[in-house]
């Protein structure tokens, strides 16, 4: 099996040159763009895709490269940089220290490397397939919670929320049966958290393969689950996402079926 070292410290160093980036500029001016009707982009975004672009790319020229801001370089290399530059754009604009740079590497069909740094707090969350997920170094693991009643989760909402109100009926399903639940604004960080034991839970839908790369493999390394909705093994290509720590999964799947599941959208785009 081959090792993946060198491309651990590569994103490491890459999340961190971008992370460090975002700190900073967070506290000067930046320009604020619209991609839809809420949906932000920054310069900082584009600034930090071009970062991480430039070391990886310069490290490793083979590889393809999947990022949110347009960057879709394909190679025909069996190995993929999936990169989220700023995980928690509008958090981001509004100076709300609730962000992330996800850096995630698939080989073949399966997500092998895993950083997701928090600059703010300097958290560095890393994995690799098959050696456990760490936070700062030492060693990651789900919590032990076994009852939905008495959980943590996370939820987002995504941009079309206005005309579609997609995973309201989820989120009041979730307000009636679980301890409480949060909403940060960054799903790769909520994913972190449910690895690291902070949420017990997590569930979204419409996201995209940079939203979840990186913190998928996180959890799984931790000894959690992710699932779709309807409780199959996650992929970067779904758009749902359903992540715990695994003794609360069923509960929440049968959950989110009396929310009826968001918008009904289940597309494997």
């Amino acid at each position: 099996m081959k090792n993946w070292t060198i491309e651990l410290a590569a994103a490491r160093d890459a999340a961190r040159r971008a992370g460090a980036m975002l700190r900073d500029q967070m506290k000067e001016s930046f320009r604020v763009d619209y991609k839809g009707e809420v949906d932000l982009v920054t310069d900082c975004d584009l600034r930090a895709q071009k970062l991480v672009f430039d070391h990886l790319s310069g490290l490793f020229p083979e590889y393809s490269f999947l990022a949110e801001e347009g960057l879709d370089r394909v190679t025909g290399s069996d190995s993929q940089w999936i990169v989220d530059p700023l995980d928690g754009t509008t958090n981001f604009a509004h100076r709300f220290p609730v962000f992330c740079v996800s850096i995630g590497l698939k080989h073949r069909d399966d997500v092998v490397v895993a950083v997701v740094y928090d600059p703010t707090r300097d958290e560095e969350y890393s994995a690799v397939r098959g050696e456990g997920a760490f936070l700062n170094g030492l060693r990651l693991s789900v919590s032990s919670v076994g009852e939905l009643d008495r959980s943590l989760l996370a939820t987002g909402f995504p941009y079309d929320i206005r005309r579609t109100r997609s995973n309201i009926g989820n989120f009041q399903a979730f307000l009636t049966r679980a301890q409480a639940v949060r909403r940060c604004g960054s799903a790769a960080l909520d994913l972190c958290y449910v690895a690291a034991g902070r949420f017990d839970g997590f569930w979204e839908l419409k996201l995209n393969p940079w939203d979840v790369a990186a913190g998928g493999l996180m959890i799984r390394e931790a000894g959690g689950r992710t699932t779709d909705f309807a409780g199959n093994p996650m992929r970067t290509t779904f758009s749902e996402v359903v992540a715990s720590n695994g003794l609360i999964h069923d509960s929440m799947l049968a959950t989110l079926k009396l929310g009826l599941g968001g918008d009904g959208n289940h597309d494997r785009t």
